[in-house]
């Protein structure tokens, strides 16, 4: 068995350090390398990788977004996210982008090469040390879902208004309601989803698709 990689990253001593411990490995083979999302897609028929590590900060575009078009491209490219970003936030977008495996740029040779052959072989690769994180921010998106259906039409009219900046006297004006209404409407609001102010309401609406920047 050979494992065909491709490493896209933008540092190119990164690169070849990568390149050098993955081959330590006999199963292991690195095809090719790019530092932009171009290039990783202009190499990818003529190298035929099965899986592509990649970094999230490219010069032209994000690892997020290159996951999409990798796949596009072949539905039996693996990819695994190579990155120094330990927010859970970037993993969640890695997963709900398409990724097959996150792992951080300081783990271990052996880590890295067991991350790769997990997700060759089929299987989910989460670096270890963000488990505890995503669950928790699984929990908070699933209890978020709920509290979005249970939002009512005024309620997301006043919250989107929140959001693009609008004052309660504004929104008493748009809404044509008592400016003392639309306080009590947002101090409900605010309780409902779990937030004080309207910068914590605008990063609610915003991570649950209710407006978008």
């Amino acid at each position: 068995m050979t494992i065909n990689v491709m490493l896209v990253d933008d540092h190119k001593m990164l690169r070849e350090g990568i390149k050098q411990l993955l081959e330590f490995d006999p199963e292991i083979k690195v095809v090719s390398s790019a530092q932009t999302g171009k290039e990783c897609l202009s190499l990818l028929e003529e190298n035929k990788p099965d899986v592509v590590l990649l970094d999230i900060n490219l010069p032209d575009t994000t690892g997020i977004k290159l996951i999409k078009d990798i796949k596009k491209r072949s539905k039996t490219i693996k990819v695994m996210m190579l990155t120094v970003h330990n927010e859970v936030e970037y993993l969640v977008d890695s997963l709900d982008g398409g990724a097959d495996g996150y792992i951080l740029k300081d783990s271990g040779a052996d880590e890295l090469i067991k991350a790769i052959k997990f997700i060759y072989n089929g299987e989910r690769y989460i670096e270890p040390s963000l488990i505890p994180s995503l669950n928790a921010r699984l929990v908070q998106l699933e209890t978020e879902t709920d509290m979005v259906k249970s939002l009512t039409k005024r309620e997301i009219q006043i919250l989107s208004l929140l959001v693009s900046g609008k004052s309660n006297l504004d929104i008493s004006e748009i809404l044509k309601l008592s400016e003392q209404t639309i306080k009590n409407h947002v101090t409900a609001l605010y309780k409902k989803i779990g937030v004080k102010d309207r910068t914590q309401a605008a990063v609610f609406a915003i991570r649950n698709n209710i407006v978008s920047m």
